[in-house]
């Protein structure tokens, strides 16, 4: 694949000098499809020769995180591949109406500053102006926090990166939603009105931890079912068991669970609303919670699709992340123990195409809303299902009930930092920090790679849906796309050294147990001073929501598609704010008739 056919960047692009993000984007596009063909429908790739990386300045073109990792590289793949699916339907639709497509195919623009502003969404992200990390937004954002694991800090430090027994060794807690048993498991109280200060939080939790080795922790909390893993190198994940079974798997896979059903055509789908979204009329039920599963359904509602949100008035979320990626989507509230809501649930799920499932491998099986249960409903409706699963480590099979063999973590708990820790993405980022301990990545970037590649393969099951009946079964994992992106090798040396050399000196004296939230808040900081171009309103959308009471500013969709629209029609609202229904879902004019 030649550079000039798929990057437009202004002005002539030397092969040798300065780090280019375009060109490690199409080297990383080139794995990416190597990764995938066999996944992914050969219509999707043969739009591969259209995509072209835009960039606005010549800062555009550089890496702009302090991080050694591709991460760039890797988005713009991915996005690309979404480009393309989105460009496929969008040719199988105008088919499907009798209109004939054009022999030199659709123009996609990839933009690398979206994707970077995407990458950090939401730390981008704010209502009435407020941020992720001002204290006044709490005013405007419904408290689902139940456990008080994120608003109090002893408790939200109780999923951290902590030094163990063994000196060099390290082991990622994570008291995940409920702070509780992780904090008791290694032998401190749930709650502690004393602590409060940051730093004291840190020393008397890593005390703790270092009453235990490794194993020692990783047999309580598998025990404890609780999230919790140590932190390996890239070579010591791939020497593991579940290492070597996991980095076989492509990024994502795209398997048929049933082909009784006959085809779906996408015109069968209609929304006037809507007519030039590549997903328009499509129906998604979302199960999902944090980032990674919700971003799957807020990328498929920025091509149209009718993404309902359902969750669990019992169940905690993270607050201020609903802004980010709820937007697009309705959101409901049902219990799914309780036979009227489970009532309410079967009949949206009746009319449902796709059903993305972000929870813990096997939980919603458990709950009756398996594999078996969709490929019933499907043969009684006569039309299939696309069922998406997300989770951490990857290797499970069907709805989570199996896994492939040797990924011995597949069904364990997990979420973006367990991922970044046992994969040596945290490894990578300490030593480029220029220290010996692992650290974190700022951002949750690991969470929105896996959500891009997720919607990938959502919209690979509907288009074999369409094409070949059936339902379709689509994975992917936060492991699957770390070992993507590790798997691009690291930042050239020289690019690292220019990183440690622009980036503030404040972030390199983070150490392993500072917190993600301390990691992004330096981050951002360095990011406004040496990439100011990417906090301009240009690269930002905005929209009144009436379920925040305020106006939502978030990042603009990264990519273009001839004849296609991309973009949201409604801003966020929080979890539970709409009735539990297909019809009447409002359209905000002032971003539908946007180009």
């Amino acid at each position: 694949m030649a550079k000039d056919s798929i990057s437009r960047a202004p002005g002539s692009t030397p092969t040798s000098g300065p780090y280019s993000v375009t060109r490690g984007g199409i080297q990383a596009l080139k794995k990416l499809l190597v990764g995938c063909e066999d996944n992914v429908p050969t219509e999707f790739l043969q739009h591969i020769k259209q995509v072209a990386f835009i960039t606005g300045n010549a800062s555009s073109d550089r890496v702009h995180f302090p991080s050694p990792l591709r991460e760039q590289d890797a988005m713009l793949a991915i996005k690309a591949l979404e480009a393309c699916a989105a460009a496929a339907i969008g040719d199988l639709r105008d088919l499907e109406d009798g209109r004939d497509v054009p022999d030199q195919g659709r123009q996609i623009d990839v933009d690398v500053d979206k994707t970077s502003c995407f990458l950090m969404s939401a730390y981008m992200t704010s209502v009435d102006g407020m941020g992720k990390q001002d204290p006044r937004v709490k005013n405007k954002v419904p408290d689902t926090d139940l456990n008080r694991a994120q608003s109090i800090l002893y408790r939200r430090l109780s999923a951290n990166l902590y030094e163990t027994k063994t000196p060099g060794e390290y082991y990622h807690i994570h008291g995940s939603l409920e702070a509780t048993k992780t904090l008791e498991m290694i032998g401190l109280p749930p709650f502690d009105p004393a602590m409060t200060d940051y730093r004291t939080c840190i020393d008397t939790i890593e005390k703790a931890v270092k009453r235990f080795s490794s194993q020692q922790l990783d047999e309580m909390n598998v025990r404890n079912g609780q999230a919790g893993i140590p932190a390996l190198t890239w070579n010591q994940f791939l020497a593991s068991r579940h290492g070597q079974a996991v980095s076989q798997l492509p990024p994502l896979t795209v398997t048929s669970s049933e082909l009784r059903s006959p085809p779906v055509p996408f015109n069968q789908s209609q929304d006037r609303f809507m007519s030039q979204h590549a997903l328009r009329g499509i129906k998604v039920i979302e199960m999902c919670r944090v980032i990674a599963g919700p971003t799957i359904g807020r990328s498929l509602a920025a091509h149209g699709a009718t993404v309902l949100k359902v969750t669990s008035p019992n169940l905690p979320d993270v607050p201020f992340f609903q802004v980010d990626v709820n937007t697009g989507k309705h959101t409901t509230s049902l219990d799914l123990r309780k036979p009227a809501d489970r009532t309410v649930f079967d009949r949206l799920l009746s009319d449902a195409d796709v059903f993305i499932d972000g929870y813990r491998p096997g939980a919603l099986n458990r709950l009756g809303y398996g594999e078996a249960t969709l490929n019933r409903l499907a043969s009684r409706r006569g039309k299939g299902f696309v069922y998406v699963a997300e989770d951490c480590f990857g290797g499970s099979t069907g709805t989570g009930t199996g896994a492939i063999p040797g990924a011995e973590w597949a069904r364990r708990p997990g979420w973006q930092q367990i991922a970044d820790c046992v994969t040596g993405v945290a490894w990578a980022q300490g030593k480029f920090m220029g220290i010996n301990e692992p650290v974190v990545p700022p951002f949750p970037m690991s969470d929105y790679g896996t959500g891009a590649l997720g919607a990938v393969a959502a919209m690979a099951g509907l288009y074999n849906r369409a094409t070949k009946g059936g339902s379709w079964v689509c994975r992917t994992s936060l492991c699957q796309y770390d070992v993507f992106l590790m798997s691009l090798g690291l930042l050239p040396e020289a690019e690292q050294r220019r990183l440690r050399k622009v980036h503030d000196a404040a972030f390199f004296d983070l150490r392993h147990s500072d917190s993600v939230d301390e990691v992004g808040k330096r981050a951002l900081a360095s990011l406004k001073r040496v990439t100011p171009h990417l906090f301009g309103a240009g690269l930002m959308q905005q929209a009144y929501s009436v379920g925040f009471d305020g106006v939502v500013a978030w990042p603009k969709e990264a990519i273009r598609v001839e004849g296609l629209k991309v973009g949201h029609v409604r801003a966020a609202r929080p979890n539970g704010f709409d009735k539990a229904g297909w019809e009447g879902w409002e359209i905000d004019d002032s971003l539908a008739l946007q180009e």
